[in-house]
């Protein structure tokens, strides 16, 4: 299996704002195992960019704080995985996490 997670960071740690952040962690996933871990700048956030931007980048799934319905709407047109309502960590434990069927999620975290 092969996977690439985006997600949202603010100081390489999850940022509940997924439109706000600073840079977004690009994790890659072979065989279950944490392959590459880069940090890519976005570009400037209007809507529609980021899930355009991410898909061109290979993402397969998304670990978000919260997000506009929008956003979640354009990965769902891509096929990409969105994964809400995560409160913290750094995007290897998260991915980790999610590897091993222990990511926790909840509500959206995003009001708009």
């Amino acid at each position: 299996m092969k996977k690439k997670f985006a997600i949202p960071t603010l100081n390489n740690q999850l940022t509940a704002h997924f439109g706000h952040c600073e840079k977004f962690a690009i994790v890659n996933v072979d065989e279950n195992n944490i392959s590459k871990e880069e940090y890519v700048t976005p570009p400037f956030h209007e809507p529609g960019v980021y899930p355009k931007f991410l898909a061109d980048q290979g993402v397969n799934v998304i670990i978000a704080g919260g997000m506009g319905q929008k956003a979640q709407d354009l990965f769902s047109q891509n096929n990409i995985e969105v994964h809400m309502g995560v409160q913290d960590g750094s995007p290897t434990e998260l991915v980790q996490s999610y590897l091993n069927n222990q990511l926790q999620t909840g509500q959206n975290l995003c009001d708009h």
